[in-house]
């Protein structure tokens, strides 16, 4: 186990398979998404982002509730997928970003973390919550998905998840949290 996976590494699992987590074609993504949407506690968002959005699935769902979505990943490959998934919706920018040494400019009253946090390494776990703190409107929502199987993180999806919510304590709350046979959804809200 690493703390923190390099880039390089999510470049040469999408250069060897294209959906390597079979995000387009597995019932377990497929039932994670739409229990994601659910969870929305709004029903819909002004400005919306997507750290670790892969090839797009997820970003395709969320436009539909959201007037702008951000949607990033490190893997090139992945993100040349996103942008053809979602090539028909005006609303949806696809950018190359690695969080959290890289963060969007602006403000947000959504931002999801779907199985994600656990590669960032515990410094950038810590990091990308104190970004989340500076970049939530006040009201906003933090949704955050993480898996319950072994990561190849920095921690399990448990520790993740509680990591951030302790970090972000002071000025969020879960609103919302459910467990799933192999993953886990908080919702937090912005005071």
């Amino acid at each position: 186990m690493t703390d923190y996976l390099d880039p390089a590494y999510f470049e040469q699992l999408y250069a060897r398979d294209p959906d390597p987590w079979k995000f387009a074609s597995s019932d377990y993504e497929r039932d994670k998404y739409a229990a994601t949407i659910a969870a929305l506690p709004a029903p819909r968002f002004r400005r919306c982002f997507e750290a670790g959005c892969s090839i797009g699935v997820l970003t395709r769902q969320l436009a539909e509730r959201c007037d702008a979505v951000l949607a990033t990943d490190v893997a090139d490959n992945a993100l040349d997928q996103a942008r053809v998934r979602c090539a028909d919706l005006p609303g949806v920018r696809i950018e190359r970003m690695v969080a959290p040494g890289e963060w969007p400019e602006g403000r947000f009253d959504l931002m999801i973390f779907s199985e994600v946090l656990y590669y960032l390494g515990t410094p950038g776990l810590h990091e990308a919550a104190r970004k989340t703190v500076a970049s939530l409107e006040p009201g906003g929502a933090v949704i955050l998905v993480n898996w319950h199987g072994n990561t190849g993180g920095a921690c399990t999806g448990d520790e993740a998840a509680e990591m951030f919510m302790s970090d972000v304590a002071s000025t969020m709350q879960p609103v919302h949290q459910a467990r799933a046979e192999r993953y886990r959804l908080d919702v937090l809200r912005a005071a």
